[in-house]
This record gives structure tokens, C-alpha cells and sequence, in this order.
């Protein structure tokens, strides 16, 4: 038997797996869609703004919890005040002035990386760079051993890529996957309360105040939670599906690294096109109408941003990249009350990872007789990234921007 179909636009003759924007375009244009099992979708930029706004619309229906968990994931599966009051929590830790005292950390870190390969003359940019990058930064900012970071590696493919010939399978090993997380963090909180203060995610959790109260092991441990998928999953395949666009188109690449204020929008432009969280998924507690669609109560409905972020009602040509881009509300961040708390950091993390390897390796193709291999399923990412260039030490350790850590 095979795996369900992740997103809607996979049963489209149009999907192609390398480039799947043209099936999220028809997808964006289709009226009323809806999987073959009855899922109501959400395709169209402007149907899925007028949505999410409803006061109706929930993030879980109370039973069902993202990524695994057994219990409502924070803020993430959360609504109403309670979310917002988690959310005047959590936002203040990830303004852009907060993550950006990160980036000297940020730049040597991917710095280090690249140091590992740039001799070399070719790297699996996936597996030496975008997986690593994102993950260090991620252990740093919580706390947590380097020495941990396959169990963190396992749970993070267990609940983005779920194993299993049903949804009830999958949603067993994702449990299965979520409880070992959950017992882990019990241990590290019991640990880090017998030692001396520290300036991180997890010692500041453990000492903050929500409301005049200290926040519970359990508030804790659903927050982190959710920090481990964030932190360990989304900017890693971003970063890999822009470094095979960009291997792929030189001239562009010449373009970001000739004027460095093209980046930020080269980043907005590629968030957009590459989309790499597909879809969410939203429910509804009321009958409601939107347009001239009617949502009933109890309704599990897919929200599918890859496909909001290609509407050509919204985004006139959207399957051209086009960094001048006069408007790019994109939804790559998802939408709404949920739209991503760590988005900032994301933002830092993308520019950084692309100056520094640029700024050393500006020149790179996907390795003769090699091709690049994607995944849509769970996130979109290059999963096999093999480049070549020429060798960091070929060249003048005098030029500019030269860099050795």
C-alpha cells in the first residue's frame, strides 16, 4: 500500500516533483478545491487571507496536535487569548533586534563550515552545510549538548516525514517519535535545575514569569517542543532550495553578490517561489462562508501557502523569480494569528548562510553528471545538493572578503 498523498496539488497531472510551482499555480486557479476524500482546500492568496481572519477558524480541533504531540503544542495549537497570551511571551525573543545579536555567532559558525570544504573543490551542500548550519544555531540558542543532535535528527525526520501505509500509522510513529522528545526534555529541565544559571532559551524559560506565574515543566516542554521542529527543519531546507536555484541560475547569483541590498529581496522572492512548508492545516468550529464556499463545522481544512505564494491573481507571472518584485506578500511564513513566531531569525539566518558562502565561494554548478534531489513531502528541500567550484585555496588569500576561521 502506498503512503497518502501529502498535499492536493500532488494528484495534479501537472506535479512534477523537481518543479512543482506550475501544479500550486493550476492548484491556485481551481474552483472549490478538494482531495478525493472530501479535505476542503485553501489554494487561492486572497480566499486563504479572508479565512484565516475568521473568527471561526482554529488552529487544532482540540484532538488532533501538530507534529506528534499529545498535547497542545505552544503557541501553535493554541488559540484565542491563550495564545495570545503565550505569544506576548515569545515574540519579544525573536524581534530583529534580539536575533541580531546572533549574527557574529551565525557568521562564524557557517564560516567554520565552509572552511571544512572550500579546498576541496566540491561539497554535498545539504549535508555539509544547510542541515548543519541551522542545527548549531538552534543548540546554542537552547542550550542543549552538541553530543544530543542525532536524537534530535531522528525526531525531527520522524515527525516532518512520518513512516507508515496509512495516516493512522503515520500518526502512531509520530506519537511514538513525540513521546521520546517529550521524556528527553522531562530529564534535561530536572538537570538544568541542579546547575549554575545560564544565558539561554531553556535557563530563561526556567526562570520567567507568564501572568505572575512560573511557567509549569509542561509549558516548558510544549514550547521547546515546538522549538526542536522550528529550529532543526524549516531554514535547513530553505537554505537548500535556494543554493540549487541559485547553482542553477549564475547570473542571479552574480546579481546578489554584486549588490548586497539585492539579497533581502532575493530572499522574500525565493521564499516565495520555493515555499518550502507547503501547506497547514486549519479547522472550523461553526459553519462558515467564505466567498461562495461553505466550510461546515468539524471541517479539517488544507491551507496550501506553496500555492497562495503562486496565484497569479496576487503575484502577476508568479512562476518567474523576479527580485524586484513590486509587492511579495507571501505566505511562506503561513498567515494569521499563527503566522511563524521565529520568522526573523529565519531571515538572519538565510542572508548570513548566503553571504558567507558566497563571499567565499561565489562561483558553483551542481556537479557534472549529478542532478539535484528533492522531497515535497512534509517540507519542500534539495535533500542531495552536490556542487562544484573551484577550490577556496586556488585563490588570492589577498582578495577581498577572503575569509579563514
Amino acid at each position: 500500500m502506498t503512503a497518502p498523498v501529502f498535499c492536493a496539488a500532488h494528484l495534479l497531472d501537472s506535479w512534477d516533483e523537481v518543479r512543482p510551482q506550475a501544479a500550486f499555480v493550476e492548484l491556485a486557479g481551481t474552483d472549490a478545491p478538494e482531495r478525493a476524500d472530501g479535505t476542503l482546500v485553501i489554494a487561492g492568496r486572497e480566499e486563504l487571507s479572508e479565512f484565516l481572519r475568521h473568527p471561526a477558524v482554529r488552529a487544532t480541533d482540540g484532538v488532533h496536535f501538530n507534529l506528534g504531540a499529545e498535547r497542545p503544542l505552544i503557541p501553535l495549537d493554541l488559540d484565542g487569548d491563550t495564545h495570545r497570551k503565550y505569544r506576548r511571551l515569545l515574540d519579544p525573543l525573536f524581534t530583529p533586534k534580539r536575533v541580531a545579536g546572533l549574527e557574529q555567532a551565525i557568521r562564524d559558525r557557517a564560516a567554520a563550515l565552509i572552511d571544512a570544504f572550500a579546498s576541496k573543490g566540491q561539497a554535498e551542500l545539504m549535508m555539509d552545510f544547510c542541515l548543519p548550519l541551522p542545527t548549531h544555531v538552534f543548540i546554542d540558542l537552547l542550550g542543549l549538548p552538541l553530543a544530543d543532535l542525532p536524537a534530535f535528527l531522528d525526531f525531527r525526520e520522524a515527525v516532518v516525514r512520518p513512516v507508515g501505509d496509512t495516516v493512522d500509522e503515520q500518526r502512531e510513529n509520530m506519537r511514538g517519535a513525540g513521546q521520546k522528545m517529550s521524556d528527553y526534555l522531562t530529564d534535561v529541565l530536572e538537570q538544568r535545575r541542579g546547575q549554575p544559571p545560564r544565558d539561554d532559551l531553556i535557563d530563561g524559560f526556567l526562570r520567567t514569569e507568564l501572568e505572575g506565574e512560573r511557567l509549569t515543566d509542561t509549558e516548558i516542554i510544549d514550547i521547546c517542543y515546538l522549538f526542536v521542529i522550528a529550529g532543526l527543519d524549516t531554514v535547513t531546507s530553505s537554505l537548500a532550495c535556494f543554493l540549487a536555484w541559485f547553482a542553477e541560475h549564475p547570473d542571479e547569483r552574480s546579481a546578489v553578490i554584486a549588490d548586497p541590498d539585492l539579497l533581502p529581496k532575493a530572499i522574500e522572492e525565493l521564499l516565495r517561489f520555493e515555499s518550502p512548508v507547503p501547506l497547514g492545516h486549519r479547522w472550523v468550529t461553526e459553519d462558515i462562508t467564505i466567498g461562495d464556499r461553505t466550510f461546515p463545522a468539524g471541517s479539517m481544512v488544507e491551507v496550501v501557502w506553496a500555492a497562495a505564494n503562486v496565484d497569479p491573481a496576487t503575484f502577476p507571472d508568479p512562476l518567474t523569480v523576479d527580485f524586484g518584485r513590486a509587492r511579495n506578500a507571501h505566505v511562506a511564513f503561513a498567515a494569521g494569528p499563527h503566522r511563524c513566531l521565529g520568522s526573523n531569525l529565519a531571515r538572519l539566518e538565510l542572508r548570513l548562510a548566503l553571504e558567507e558562502l558566497h563571499r567565499r565561494i561565489p562561483d558553483y554548478v551542481i556537479s557534472p553528471g549529478q542532478s539535484v534531489t528533492y522531497t515535497n513531502y512534509g517540507v519542500r528541500a534539495a535533500v542531495h545538493l552536490p556542487v562544484s567550484f573551484a577550490p577556496y585555496g586556488d585563490a588570492d588569500p589577498n582578495t577581498p572578503g577572503a575569509h579563514h576561521v
